[in-house]
């Protein structure tokens, strides 16, 4: 199983126009491409998970993730915000990128947490935040993935 793999460039934005939590949680909703109604019920499910803790682990990357049933299998998306937003992160700094994960409650093949720990492993290596930064095109991610073979 590579990161890659739960990629396309479809669910890829590089340059968010949210300036509040909230308004970042349903741009990066609306790179699913659900229906209305389940973008609502997302975002409802996310709030919730945010209200618990915030899902900004340092180093301005976030991984907001739930369970819910307006998917069928596991669905990702990445974002940046290159102003940062303030997401209430652990170490209280801007957050820039941004990682979605979604999983049906009942997932067969079960890749919800090993795919959210390939990401939060991605994130920690040193010099991805930089050049998260620096890309310019939703296929340099994919290439970003695909080089750290996760």
């Amino acid at each position: 199983m590579e990161l890659r793999d739960f990629f396309s460039e479809e669910a890829i934005k590089l340059e968010l126009e949210g300036t509040s939590k909230d308004e970042i949680l349903k741009e990066l909703i609306g790179l699913l491409g659900l229906d209305e109604k389940s973008q609502g019920m997302l975002f409802k499910m996310l709030k919730r998970r945010e209200n618990l803790g915030s899902t900004g682990i340092g180093r301005g990357i976030a991984i907001p993730h739930c369970r819910s049933l307006v998917v069928t299998k596991l669905r990702v998306a990445f974002a940046r915000k290159t102003g940062g937003v303030d997401f209430k992160a652990i170490d209280e700094k801007p957050v820039y990128f941004f990682f979605l994960i979604v999983a049906p409650p009942l997932e067969v093949s079960n890749q919800y947490l090993p795919v959210l720990g390939k990401i939060a492993q991605f994130s920690k290596e040193a010099d991805v935040p930089g050049r998260l930064l620096s890309i310019t095109q939703p296929r340099e991610f994919m290439e970003l993935l695909a080089e750290k073979s996760l």
